[in-house]
């Protein structure tokens, strides 16, 4: 695929969606940071239910310390290994307070160090909370870039190098966003709604289905 082409997907993806975002609620870098941290093998839905009560009871690392592992627990016990989430959310708290006055740090080195906080998580929220150029290469990101031959790459951090590289300039901030949100509803892992998608024709993909 050359720049023209990427060029072309870009802008396009930018006019249906010129203001991209996650599809998690949050308020602050904070609580953006605890719900990226919960969504590991989990849907934003059912991230966005548990962190609607837990944010209202505790909106700052001092108030999640006070909550414990066990008042974490309460909030977070329908999504997918809350147990070990709990923990992590806790200990990434006691850092936050002790180490960072209770601010978010706004590097990657800082925030991968944190419990439960890996690449992944680290560009979602160096991208989202501190606008810096950073891909969350997630399964959604992963599978449009492989299939549409926008980034092709044998895995997570091959496709995040690559999409660096090769996205032009002016949509680097919110690729990762536009990709997600297509692969999450149009580029579906199972049958692709090609019949939908606004750059059918510039996609590479061999069996292009006609819905």
């Amino acid at each position: 695929m050359n720049k023209a082409k990427r060029t072309e997907i870009f802008s396009r993806l930018r006019a249906d969606n010129p203001n991209p975002t996650t599809e998690l609620n949050f308020n602050n870098s904070f609580e953006l940071l605890i719900a990226v941290l919960l969504s590991a093998q989990a849907t934003d839905v059912s991230v966005n239910k548990a962190t609607k009560g837990l944010f209202a009871a505790a909106p700052t690392p001092e108030a999640m310390l006070k909550l414990g592992v066990a008042g974490v627990k309460k909030h977070i016990k329908t999504i997918g290994l809350f147990n070990t989430k709990a923990e992590n959310v806790i200990k990434t708290c006691r850092i936050l307070v002790e180490d960072y006055d209770s601010q978010v740090p706004d590097n990657r080195e800082a925030l991968e160090a944190l419990p439960g906080v890996g690449r992944k998580t680290a560009n979602v929220v160096l991208n989202t909370a501190f606008r810096q150029i950073a891909m969350a290469v997630d399964t959604h990101i992963f599978r449009v870039s492989n299939r549409t031959g926008i980034a092709p790459g044998k895995n997570v951090l091959d496709v995040e190098k690559r999409l660096i590289r090769l996205v032009p300039e002016e949509f680097l901030l919110d690729a990762h966003h536009w990709l997600i949100l297509h692969g999450r509803y149009v580029c579906v892992a199972r049958k692709p709604r090609c019949g939908a998608c606004t750059i059918y024709d510039l996609c590479e993909f061999k069996q292009k289905t006609a819905e």
